[in-house]
């Protein structure tokens, strides 16, 4: 047997044991807003304080604001290419996208790949998976912002007024995300 032979299997097998831990530690579980303020994500954040404002380009070359979309709930999903859950979830943002516009929720994509990945091959990433909704350029200033992203996904949900309502970060379940949608704009519509 050849060093190479081994790799291979053994690589498959800490990375399987690795996204087991991550999946099942407490800290990897979504978070929901509770009656009393509870920590979002791996940020100093709590529920309720104001998510932080930026402006970054659109892959057509625009630019958009955080704050553009006040009096809609958002979700801001961060997410890279190169991140499998962040795949896992772009069909399912493609589709509460279409399900949940209409309502005043507004899905925000922040690609967070590396700095040499061309805005080309991201918009192409995006075209292939019916994306839709805005996919903005990130950076890392406002991954610093939003408390280092350091888990891909991270997704924060915030209310109309600005006001971060909860989020999650690691994957997590269709119908975890459903809820989290009904949840922010239940709480927007109150």
């Amino acid at each position: 047997m050849t060093i190479r032979s081994l790799w291979v299997p053994g690589a498959l097998a800490l990375l399987a044991v690795l996204a087991f831990v991550a999946a099942t530690r407490p800290s990897a579980m979504p978070r929901t807003s509770t009656a009393a303020p509870t920590p979002v994500a791996a940020t100093n954040y709590q529920s309720g304080d104001t998510a932080p404002d930026f402006s970054l380009r659109t892959l057509d070359g625009g630019s958009v604001h955080l704050s553009d979309y006040r009096g809609q709930v958002v979700l801001l999903n961060f997410w890279a290419k190169w991140c499998a859950p962040c795949r896992v979830e772009m069909p399912w943002l493609v589709e509460f996208d279409r399900q949940y516009r209409a309502q005043g929720l507004q899905i925000v994509g922040v690609n967070l790949d590396d700095t040499g990945t061309s805005y080309d091959s991201i918009a192409a990433f995006a075209r292939e998976r019916g994306v839709t909704y805005p996919i903005l350029l990130g950076n890392s200033t406002v991954a610093d912002a939003y408390g280092g992203v350091r888990f891909m996904p991270e997704t924060f949900f915030i209310a109309p007024d600005g006001k971060i309502l909860s989020s999650s970060y690691g994957i997590t379940t269709r119908e975890e995300f459903q809820k989290n949608i009904d949840d922010a704009l239940g709480k927007a519509n109150h």
